[in-house]
């Protein structure tokens, strides 16, 4: 009788203390996605974090994923949240809504966000209800520019020239929603504490704009230059690896003697690094990353990049924290009570 009672003791106790592990609703260890190494994604979401006061180890578990990975561990469960800067609306969060059927986006706070813009250069941005068909409210977050960068050991002022040319003139033959924003309007955006490329800077100024940004020093030439380019873009789950697909694809077709190919990477800060090494002709990145690789600070720190430039504006990238209704989870700062 009394090894019965035992048993059903130990049992009611298993029972309680697997509710209390289950889930990261209020709190506790919750399984976070905050990006690839070496992304843009991550060096915000680190930021993010901090300002929402949260310690990895003891409020969270990181887990360095792009929001494609990340997309599979929100469905099966193994992911409370994922930090993802993306387009606006993003595909891979429709797909998780029409998998999951319970996809949410996640408010930052106003303190949250007043740290962020302190701390990382990015700017407050709400996300309009009904931009995803979930969505019935407005989502305060923070968002930055996605800007094309080019090596100028590689890229000469006659290419740089048509790259910006081509981006803004045959942007309809980009059949992904972020092209909408390659505009000469926009062309600009982003390149604030940027050096830019002269071929790039000559294009908009005949256009009208107006180029406050510095030029950069540029050693590629046309008569050397070569036929095979590669573009870094960024995760498959993303935004970047679609949508620079199509850019490289548009560019092949339309200047003689170039192809360019696009590849997956773990996007801005990887991208930066790889031009810095020699090994990549075209990135694209988040201005905030490039500003800090191009002034040695953050992720470059003590070691700036001296060999790229800003060719053009992409798109706005907007951090999108997102989670399922069935994880609790409101808003990142309950997990630090």
């Amino acid at each position: 009788m009394k090894r019965t009672i035992t048993l059903v003791i130990f049992s009611i106790m298993a029972l309680v203390l697997a509710a209390c592990n289950s889930g990261s609703g209020g709190g506790g260890d919750a399984n976070i996605a905050i990006g690839p190494a070496g992304s843009g994604t991550q060096a915000a979401a680190n930021v993010i974090l901090e300002g929402a006061g949260l310690e990895e180890g003891e409020h969270y578990t990181a887990y360095e994923e792009g929001f494609g990975d990340a997309k599979d561990g929100l469905q099966d469960g193994n992911i409370d949240v994922s930090l993802g800067l993306l387009g606006l609306p993003a595909g891979s969060v429709d797909d998780l809504q029409a998998t999951s059927g319970d996809a949410k986006l996640i408010s930052l706070s106003d303190e949250t966000i007043d740290y962020v813009e302190e701390n990382l250069g990015y700017l407050e941005y709400t996300i309009p209800a009904g931009s995803y068909d979930f969505q019935e409210e407005d989502v305060k977050t923070v968002t930055a520019y996605a800007v094309l960068v080019g090596n100028t050991d590689t890229i000469d002022n006659e290419l740089a020239y048509q790259l910006a040319k081509i981006s803004v003139e045959h942007a309809d033959e980009n059949t992904h929603a972020q092209s909408d924003h390659t505009t000469l309007e926009n062309a600009l955006n982003g390149s604030q504490g940027l050096p830019i490329h002269p071929g790039a800077k000559k294009y908009y100024e005949e256009q009208g704009l107006t180029v406050e940004s510095e030029e950069a020093e540029v050693t590629a030439t046309e008569d050397s230059r070569k036929e095979e380019f590669i573009l870094g873009t960024g995760s498959s789950g993303g935004t970047y690896y679609p949508l620079g697909g199509e850019m490289a694809t548009i560019w092949s077709n339309n200047i003689d003697g170039v192809n360019v190919t696009a590849t997956e990477t773990g996007a801005s800060v990887e991208n930066l690094a790889t031009i810095s090494q020699g090994d990549m002709d075209l990135g694209m990145t988040v201005h905030v990353p490039a500003q800090d690789a191009y002034n040695g600070e953050g992720e470059f720190e003590g070691e700036p990049v001296e060999n790229f430039a800003f060719i053009g504006h992409i798109y706005p990238e907007v951090m999108q924290i997102i989670s399922r209704e069935e994880t609790g989870i409101n808003s990142i700062e309950e997990l630090a009570e």
